[in-house]
């Protein structure tokens, strides 16, 4: 699908989507309790579907109405399929294989796109280490494995993905025994392992965090079925208040500000950059104004990165991203995609090993763009429109309902003048 929008300063109020990160974690949880679940406030994007589906093939019960999932759980879970299908999601990969592996079973993971090729090395250690039996395509997906978990200790790098120590942090409990997680370097993005820890809890699952260096894991944990209801997601809310930034006149509603998300630093970030923020009881909004280059890093905020470059190409002076390595492995090279599509419609903006660096315009050009099959990507180019003098055609534009399905049309809502095509 090709979008071309016409430039327009967006106006209005939009609902933020749930938080796609809590809806994974809401999710698996409910499913692993025994009992009845309502999660409500949930969105519905592709991501949320494969874990859903995930849940199913192990024997889970969910049932969908329009904005919540009821989940009859089970503390014993079975294949009743021998393949989870996870589409693109790497969440739902890295948190579903350390729970498929407290079963014994054979089962196969299989994926879509950029997926197929992410890495799982950290779980291929400890598959080696454990003895549990595993197959690959010369490193990629489809990943069989036949074995089970013990309780025991889990050695896992912080550094590559912290959804490798969240995927372990939902399954040992279930273990008939105690175990230890020992991060070996630096944990980055700390804010998504909080976000699983406050899951667990109040799921009636206790973990002890020493100071992110170790994790302690009881054994015999009971997951207990709650109601729940998702809070609006800072990674998502980031394009609206970025296009306020930039002129548009947007109030985002649904937010928790007293939020743990790791992604709630981007009101941080956009205050560093001498923007500014209006917080009131019912809504969150940037305030249009100028604002500057800083250094940024991206190490806890990964997923923030493409729209702070938008952000950054549009600010006075120069802005460099530090530390944002593994935007390599995302759905795409993202620090290679935002660089080469930005670069495209005027921003002076250059690739570094692990960054950007970025000397912002007064304004971009427009032209042609790809998502790259990237749904951050297309949306924050899209936001890019609103100081492009020219229309701008975003090639791929489907992408989005990976996170975030309603995208377009929240932006045509807000006042965007778009013009879409199919091009099948």
């Amino acid at each position: 699908m090709r979008i071309k929008i016409n430039p327009e300063i967006l106006k209005g109020q939009v609902m933020v989507p749930a938080s796609k990160s809590i809806c994974h974690r809401a999710i698996i949880c409910a499913g692993l309790s025994e009992g009845e679940s309502i999660i409500s406030n949930i969105m519905f994007s592709k991501d949320i579907e494969a874990t859903c589906n995930a849940m199913k093939t192990l024997g889970v019960r969910i049932k969908k109405y329009d904005d919540k999932i009821k989940i009859l759980g089970r503390s014993s879970l079975v294949a009743e399929e021998k393949n989870i299908k996870c589409n693109e999601s790497g969440s739902t990969l890295r948190f579903m294989i350390p729970i498929a592996a407290t079963l014994g079973q054979m089962i196969t993971f299989s994926g879509k796109g950029k997926l197929i090729e992410r890495p799982l090395d950290d779980y291929y250690k400890i598959f080696d280490e454990k003895n549990i039996a595993y197959r690959n395509n010369e490193g990629k997906l489809p990943l069989t494995i036949r074995g089970k978990l013990t309780p025991s200790e889990y050695k896992i790098r912080g550094d590559v993905s912290s959804q490798f120590i969240t995927g372990l942090l939902f399954a040992l409990p279930l273990l008939d025994g105690d175990s230890k997680i020992i991060v070996t370097t630096e944990l980055e993005s700390k804010g998504y392992v909080d976000l699983t820890i406050d899951m667990l809890n109040r799921f009636s699952v206790n973990v002890e965090n020493r100071n992110y260096k170790e994790f302690i894991i009881k054994g015999n944990q009971k997951y207990k079925a709650i109601n729940y209801e998702v809070e609006g997601d800072f990674s998502q809310v980031s394009f609206w208040l970025v296009a306020g930034l930039l002129g548009c006149d947007i109030s985002c509603k649904g937010m928790n500000i007293s939020s743990i998300q790791g992604d709630k630093a981007i009101l941080d970030t956009i205050m560093a950059m001498r923007g500014e923020i209006e917080i009131s009881n019912s809504y969150i909004k940037a305030i249009s104004k100028e604002t500057k280059g800083i250094v940024i890093d991206a190490k806890d905020i990964p997923d923030l990165v493409p729209i702070l470059a938008v952000l950054a190409s549009l600010s006075k002076g120069k802005t460099e991203i530090i530390n944002a390595s593994r935007l390599r492995f995302k759905e795409s090279d993202r620090l290679k995609a935002i660089s080469e599509e930005l670069s495209k419609i005027g921003a002076d903006i250059k690739e570094t090993k692990d960054g950007l660096v970025i000397n912002g315009v007064d304004s971009l050009k427009g032209g042609e763009v790809y998502s790259w099959n990237d749904h951050r990507i297309a949306m924050a180019l899209a936001v890019a429109s609103v100081r492009c003098k020219e229309p701008l055609t975003i090639d791929g534009a489907e992408c989005v309902s990976k996170s975030y399905p309603d995208f377009w049309e929240h932006f045509e809502k807000l006042g965007g003048d778009i013009c879409e095509w199919n091009m099948g």
